[in-house]
């Protein structure tokens, strides 16, 4: 081929990739175009994120320089390059989308460039932007993060640099990292950030902090030694990172004012992937945003602003006073009121009336003496909540499991942790669209989940409080006296007045304080009784409490975290700094004992998911916040002494300065390529794990 043929021929390739470019160009305007909300929020993302990386090579780029190391290539984002600009003699020269697998001196007319400006002095760097859309790199002379160092007899190659210059180099990128982060957090705290407080919103039955007696309502002043502008995550991180069987100290303010200092130790529950104290974050009175306000406002009458004030007809200031109301309730609905509209003048009071239901126990279960009953009475379980792929279903009501009929809560935790990956059989009581009642028979096997204590099914239960059937009656300690009704029997009349459900069995007995009543009951159409029941004067021997039934969308209490003047900002800036560094540390740490699973981390797709949630959803000041966390844990991440992190190479500069000697460059190639097949396979993992979390479940 003629040297006029191969031109024409490079001249038609290059024309035929521009535009195939043009037209994948063209398609994303228009994709653009037509989402342009969801583009931006993209795009926003993307200069968040990027901007945290360039942060970290710009400090190893500016280092390397004033160490006179010559740098060929600043990239943010991994290969291959979408775009790469560097000066030329005749002007800036622009290459778009080069080719992946090019190749050192590949002629230009073999990539898609053009040059455009004045002419000047030529730069030795180029600047380029990756399609993988994480991290980045500086390439210099000399250097491969890949494999080892290059040896070479220029001057300007960074392996020819004295060590402490090129640990310097290594350390900017981490260094920059820490003082962005702190930038960012002292700029933030400037603003003004609103975010959960370390007040307790709710306490799991079965915790360790319900054991050590905290209450909603409580406020942490001091947690692990630190009690300046706490906020929620604290306690968070105390119990995530506290070592197995560690005592955690906190000072808490009740409610009524006074103080007391606790000693919890943290535990992992079913599902969790960290350690917890068993601890909600504090929930505002006002209904949050969500996707469907359709779905909402006609499942409940309510909207997003919606603010609520009243609980059947009782005024409430917080949202755990508003739960205290519904759990004493004891009803099947309960109708909470409020305001709607953005100032007083313009708001309109609404009503909603909600179902409740009953639940299962108020602390934790160690006997049946534990379970929540009506003076003895356990009603049956019932489905609030199940995995469909068990064939059970959401109001099953639970008649039999593993051949035990009727069964409490604590037995239906015993016969599942003894069929535990056993077939096990469970009869329900399922109604149709018509309130028609029938028998229906499941086999499930029970799975004891990553990290978990016992054997699961995928259901959640609570008490039936729509029948009147009594599952069993228990006995309790310094509580009332057993009443003698078989298991199943169903309670017919409360002293002469027939009832059909607890809701009347328990409002029925309410009306007796300190008197004798009768309870008759059926067992089936040949047996039958009654039974004396002595009320108590206080109520206390109804243990059973009222939730609900349905989930309404409170948003999270927060509370305004604003420096008082610059110098209580750097303050602030500095020690969320050091408290995301110790966390990120911490966290890493518990992962190589073990305490910690790896399923708790999250990998570039659930930062960048986590990231959109956060911009669409909250102000940018959120998102500052967010990349301030960011920067902080990648300093964390990159200092680890694992080749080829910068950490590592520090560690092989160590090394080097010990022995007098660089080690031999199939020794650095063999570590470098260890360390990458490291990472390469915890970074698969984790994004494996970031996909299943953001996009199933």
């Amino acid at each position: 081929m003629s040297e006029t043929e191969s031109l024409t021929e490079r001249t038609r390739k290059k024309r035929s990739r521009a535009l195939l470019w043009g037209v994948i160009a063209a398609v994303v305007l228009y994709l653009i175009i037509r989402n342009f909300s969801a583009f931006s929020n993209i795009l926003l993302v993307g200069l968040g994120f990027g901007a945290v990386v360039l942060v970290h090579e710009f400090g190893h780029f500016i280092v390397a320089k004033l160490s006179d190391v010559k740098v060929e290539a600043f990239s943010i984002r991994f290969p291959p390059a979408l775009v790469g600009i560097q000066r030329k003699e005749n002007g800036y020269r622009v290459r778009l989308f080069p080719k992946f697998s090019e190749k050192e001196g590949e002629p230009e007319a073999e990539r898609l460039s053009f040059t455009f400006g004045k002419k000047g002095r030529s730069s030795e760097t180029e600047y380029r932007i990756g399609v993988i859309p994480i991290g980045g790199f500086v390439k210099m002379l000399g250097q491969d993060d890949v494999g080892p160092v290059k040896t070479t007899d220029d001057p300007r190659s960074y392996a020819n640099k004295p060590v402490v210059s090129r640990m310097a180099i290594l350390a900017a990128g981490v260094i920059c990292n820490v003082i962005s982060a702190m930038l960012i957090f002292m700029i933030v705290f400037t603003i003004g950030i609103q975010l959960p407080p370390a007040v307790i919103g709710g306490v799991r039955p079965d915790s360790p902090a319900a054991e050590a007696g905290l209450k909603a309502g409580d406020e942490v002043i001091e947690i692990v030694g630190k009690s300046e502008n706490l906020d929620f995550s604290n306690i968070q991180v105390a119990a995530a990172l506290s070592d197995v069987n560690e005592p955690v100290k906190m000072r808490v303010r009740h409610e009524d004012g006074s103080e007391e200092e606790l000693s919890i130790v943290a535990e992992q529950f079913e599902g969790s992937p960290l350690r917890l104290f068993g601890i909600e974050p504090a929930k505002s009175l006002t209904i949050a945003k969500v996707a469907d306000v359709n779905s909402l406002r006609e499942r409940l009458g309510l909207i997003p602003g919606d603010h609520m004030t009243a609980v059947n007809g009782i005024d409430v200031q917080t949202h755990w006073q508003m739960m205290e109301v519904v759990r004493n309730c004891l009803a099947p609905t309960v109708v909470i009121s409020g305001l709607r509209g953005d100032n007083e003048e313009d708001s309109k009071s609404i009503e909603s009336e909600i179902q409740l239901g009953l639940e299962t126990a108020q602390k934790r279960i160690k006997s049946e003496s534990d379970l929540s009953h009506i003076y003895s009475m356990v009603p049956r379980l019932q489905i609030e909540a199940a995995d469909l792929k068990t064939g059970l279903r959401e109001g099953d009501i639970i008649l039999s499991v593993g051949g035990i009929e009727n069964p409490t809560f604590k037995e239906l935790r015993d016969v599942t942790a003894e069929y535990e990956k056993k077939e096990l059989d469970i009869k329900v009581l399922r109604s149709d669209a018509n309130g028609v009642e029938e028998t229906i028979e499941v086999s499930v096997v029970p799975k004891r989940p990553t990290g978990g204590k016992r054997a699961l099914i995928g259901i959640y239960p609570i008490l039936d409080a729509e029948h009147a059937v009594v599952a069993k009656t228990i006995s309790v300690e310094d509580g009332p006296v057993k009443l003698d009704i078989p298991r199943g029997a169903e309670i017919q009349v409360v002293d002469g007045v027939p009832v059909s459900n607890f809701y009347d069995i328990i409002r029925e007995i309410r009306r007796y304080p300190g008197e004798r009543i009768t309870l008759d009951w059926r067992l089936d159409e040949e047996v039958a009784g009654s039974v004396a029941l002595d009320v108590d004067s206080d109520g206390g021997s109804i243990t059973v409490k009222s939730t609900f039934a349905e989930y309404i969308p409170f948003d999270d209490l927060r509370r305004l975290y604003r420096a008082g003047n610059p110098i209580e900002a750097v303050g602030m800036g500095y020690k969320k700094t050091l408290m995301f560094i110790t966390q990120t540390y911490l966290t890493l740490r518990r992962l190589v004992s073990r305490d910690v699973s790896p399923k708790s981390l999250i990998g570039p797709v659930g930062i960048l998911a986590a990231s959109y949630t956060i911009v669409s959803e909250r102000p940018f000041v959120y998102y500052a916040y967010f990349l301030g966390l960011i920067s902080a844990c990648i300093a964390v991440v990159n200092f680890l002494p694992l080749p080829p992190l910068d950490g590592g190479l520090v560690v092989l500069l160590v090394v080097e300065k010990i022995k007098g000697s660089a080690l031999s460059e199939r020794t650095q190639g063999i570590i470098a390529y260890a360390g990458w097949v490291l990472i390469a396979g915890f970074f698969l993992y984790i994004t494996f794990n970031d996909v299943v979390r953001t996009f199933f479940g």
